[in-house]
């Protein structure tokens, strides 16, 4: 029916309508909060390119995780910041790894259990070339061997879901990690632990200031030999495809907002649980808007959490997890 018949602005005539007919929620427990983790004690260290983010020591983290259960915030996503880096990522799987440390610490604050505990696994926070696997020299060429690179990152899984990680999130894009992440956690008896794939991963401008947070900036060359082209949609469905066939129990998306049609097609296409990780450069993009006063900040903030839920995102990880929540609480 036409005009004056349909009315469309009949439903937005108060906040309590507009309350009534929503259709897309963001809720705090839809949230997951990154921590950086590093070494000391009483570190609270300024992330300079994320205003409010910062490399935090063990306990400091635990005030940041109180705080997160207090706001009603789903979960957490661990990175760690080794003392030391060598060129195998030693630190990715030691027993007595910085986010190994922190993930017992954790577990054994009983007043922490709401929490979702996902550790990222990777070797390039613990590489000291920076790259996400091993790095090897052939033909004249430097490139990140993949299927050397699979036992490592395998062992690292096992290592975090013994140390007490509720979800493992392998983000290196290496092929075939899924499926040597799943027979590792099984032989070690962690049948449970759920893999969260970061199945579409794109080589992003946008990862530029978590470069700085986590110390992970490749020494020489990029990633764009593992992670995805910006450009193609289609293979990231097949990437998709290909770790759901490997074992993949739930969906992560990266980046968030400049791949949103990603998301909906993917979101279309599968039924698996399926975040979207709105990253470092995001974050910092709209807190420089914020600086600037050239947004609202609670309103656009809200508003590119609710865009990323729209398209399709069951949950979303974001340096804005305790700044919406208070707004959303």
């Amino acid at each position: 029916m036409l005009f004056p018949a349909t009315r469309m602005r009949r439903l937005r005539r108060s906040t309590a309508m507009r309350s009534l007919v929503r259709e897309t929620h963001l809720r705090p427990s839809q949230l997951i909060y990154p921590l950086f983790i590093c070494p000391g004690e009483g570190v609270r260290k300024p992330i300079g390119s994320m205003p409010g983010v910062f490399n935090l020591s063990i306990d400091e983290a635990l005030k940041e995780a109180a705080e997160c259960v207090e706001l009603g915030i789903g979960g957490l996503l661990l990175f760690g910041l080794p003392e030391s880096k060598d060129e195998t990522g030693s630190g990715a799987y030691a027993d007595d790894g910085i986010v190994q440390q922190a993930l017992r610490a954790f577990k054994a604050n009983r007043a922490l259990d709401p929490l979702v505990l996902i550790a990222d696994v990777c070797l390039c926070e613990y590489t000291s070339h920076g790259h996400c696997g091993v790095l090897v020299h052939e033909r004249g060429e430097v490139h990140v061997h993949n299927d050397q690179s699979l036992p490592l990152l395998a062992r690292a899984a096992a290592s975090l879901a013994a140390a007490g990680a509720d979800i493992v999130a392998p983000s290196d894009m290496m092929d075939g990690r899924v499926a040597a992440m799943r027979e590792a956690l099984d032989v070690a008896g962690h049948h449970d632990t759920p893999i969260m794939s970061y199945a579409a991963k794109f080589a992003s401008a946008f990862y530029g200031p978590f470069r700085e947070a986590a110390d992970s900036t490749p020494q020489e060359g990029d990633r764009r030999g593992y992670q995805m082209d910006s450009a193609n949609g289609r293979e990231a469905m097949r990437e998709i495809e290909g770790d759901i066939a490997e074992g993949a129990d739930m969906l992560l998306m990266k980046p968030a907002g400049p791949y949103l049609d990603i998301i909906r097609a993917a979101r279309d296409r599968f039924d698996l649980p399926m975040g979207a990780y709105q990253v470092s450069g995001e974050y910092s993009m709209l807190h420089a808007a914020f600086e600037r006063g050239w947004l609202d900040r609670d309103r656009a903030m809200l508003e590119s959490l609710l865009g990323i839920r729209r398209a399709g995102a069951d949950f979303i990880v974001t340096y804005f997890a305790k700044d919406a929540a208070r707004l959303l609480g």
